[in-house]
């Protein structure tokens, strides 16, 4: 099996004519883009390479002075683009109510729900290895631009891992980011495939906002990640960019975008953090499993209004993408599986029934055999049965509703 990390490197820049061609390569790179993306948009979203390639690869090197390999490169980075809102809002369905009934329904949407082209607004460009930037022996990036090749040095902690033979590089992709430029490099290395045969730990795991993760393994223990700290700061986070917000100067302009990225970079620490003390915890041949949450609100009606915006929702797609890669780099695998009921369902007697789960207490009392515990426990006991199931070989386990035992 192949895994796929990406390496962020910062840029040393010796002198002002490199940030000048990086500069210049980058906005001629985005102005193509956004040519591409007005013509996929005005031509019924179509997205074949070849056909795109034959009417748009010598517009792209005239217009943009763009050379061979990044004008083809624009057009794999725009498709990429638009593919990736094609999963975004697949996975989102436009939800209404009918006025008349006051029934909820959901529309799957698609790329046609789009009002104008995608736009690409930050300047980046998209490296092909050895075509566009190459690792020399010296220990220097050879970066191409429009301007020629420069030579950059890297600044990257840890670099090194993988430069052992194991990893091979691929994409790269330019960028500044805070008057700072950055490298990021795509890596892949073969690793051994997930084998069912030799699991030795099957761990549910219920994600949610009073505690970011519970995990429930096939030996009944349970831990608990608590959220509620992290919800706290978020809420800080979110009562200065509203103060912010009010202000409307060009100072509080630029204290908002230095806040967006702070806030940022600290989600994915602690979502690092996180996937990292659990793959650490049950290490390797371990099945982590994980509910679908398409489509599930975390909505907190115990908080301010002011605030309910903000903390009905955490970075849970990053946090599983953290854990898969990690889990990946220890002979682990990370499986999803149906949301429905694990949070209804007593994990004892089977039955399904919404009114067992008291919100407010945070409890779930069977009212059928009698068993009490935490809800968020039993959220991930249920989600662990469905693990155990995957192993047995179903390969998409879910509960039914049902109301005996």
């Amino acid at each position: 099996m192949e895994m796929q990390v990406t390496i962020k490197t910062k840029l040393k820049i010796s002198n002002s004519e490199i940030a000048w061609s990086f500069s210049k390569t980058m906005e001629q790179y985005r102005q193509a883009c956004n040519y591409v993306s007005e013509y996929i948009f005005n031509n019924d979203f179509d997205m074949k390479q070849s056909r795109l390639n034959k009417e748009l690869y010598t517009k792209l090197r005239n217009l943009f002075s763009l050379k061979s390999q990044m004008a083809q490169s624009v057009i794999r980075t725009v498709i990429a683009r638009y593919k990736t809102v094609k999963t975004q809002m697949a996975r989102r369905p436009y939800k209404y109510q009918d006025q008349n009934t006051g029934e909820w329904y959901r529309e799957v949407r698609d790329l046609t729900w789009l009002h104008k082209p995608i736009s690409f607004n930050r300047p980046q460009v998209e490296l092909q290895r050895n075509r566009d930037w190459s690792y020399l022996s010296s220990g220097q990036l050879s970066i191409n631009t429009l301007d020629g090749r420069v030579k950059v040095d890297p600044i990257c902690r840890g670099f090194n891992q993988y430069l052992d033979g194991t990893w091979k590089f691929g994409l790269a992709k330019l960028l500044k980011s805070s008057g700072k430029w950055y490298l990021h490099i795509s890596a892949t290395k073969e690793v051994a495939d997930f084998n069912k045969q030799t699991v030795k730990h099957v761990v549910g795991l219920d994600r949610g906002l009073r505690f970011l993760a519970t995990s429930y393994d096939e030996q009944g223990k349970t831990a608990f990640f608590d959220g509620q700290a992290i919800m706290r700061k978020r809420a800080k986070y979110q009562k200065l960019r509203a103060t912010l917000q009010a202000k409307g100067t060009k100072s509080a302009k630029r204290r908002l975008k230095k806040l967006s990225g702070r806030e940022n970079r600290w989600i994915s620490d602690v979502n690092h953090c996180l996937s990292k003390t659990l793959v650490q915890k049950y290490g390797a041949n371990t099945l982590f499993v994980l509910e679908n949450l398409n489509g599930v609100s975390f909505e907190r009606t115990d908080l301010p209004k002011a605030l309910r915006n903000q903390n009905k929702s955490w970075a849970f797609y990053q946090l599983e993408q953290f854990l898969t890669y990690k889990a990946h780099l220890h002979n682990s695998e990370v499986v999803e599986v149906s949301a429905k009921y694990t949070s209804q369902r007593c994990p004892k007697c089977g039955v399904i029934k919404k009114d067992n789960r008291n919100h407010e207490k945070h409890e779930y009392h069977c009212d059928n055999c009698g068993y009490r515990s935490n809800d968020d426990r039993i959220g991930a006991m249920n989600i662990q049965l469905l693990g155990t199931q995957y192993i047995s070989g179903q390969e998409q386990p879910k509960f039914e509703l049902t109301t005996n035992a």
